[in-house]
């Protein structure tokens, strides 16, 4: 009996380990994937910040709807906020919009 209870303790704790060597390797995380970006953070911000004459509060790297990787940068210039989007690969802006509303703020009602 307590050899089979050491068997099964031994097979629970090398499940444990094998499933911690997995999460650790990052193959569910996105961020790994900036690794193959051919425009970096600092020059996406510094595209975005420049688009709409302003300065970065906030930048993310992310796979958009279509597939495509870019990078979501949050800008605020004077008494506005813009959402700009960079493209990862080219690093040319794809898009920028005024935020009406804070979408990222978790204490907006709006939201």
């Amino acid at each position: 009996m307590n050899r089979i209870a050491i068997v099964a303790a031994a097979a629970a704790g090398l499940v444990a380990v094998g499933m911690t060597a997995y999460a650790a390797s990052g193959k569910d995380n996105d961020a790994f994937a900036i690794g193959n970006a051919k425009t970096s953070l600092t020059q996406a911000v510094a595209a975005a910040e420049q688009k709409v004459q302003g300065k970065a509060a906030k930048a993310e790297f992310e796979q958009a709807k279509s597939g495509k990787w870019v990078f979501d940068v949050e800008v605020v210039s004077g008494d506005k906020v813009f959402d700009v989007t960079v493209d990862a690969d080219t690093g040319s802006v794809v898009a920028a919009a005024e935020d009406k509303s804070d979408r990222d703020d978790d204490h907006d009602e709006k939201d």
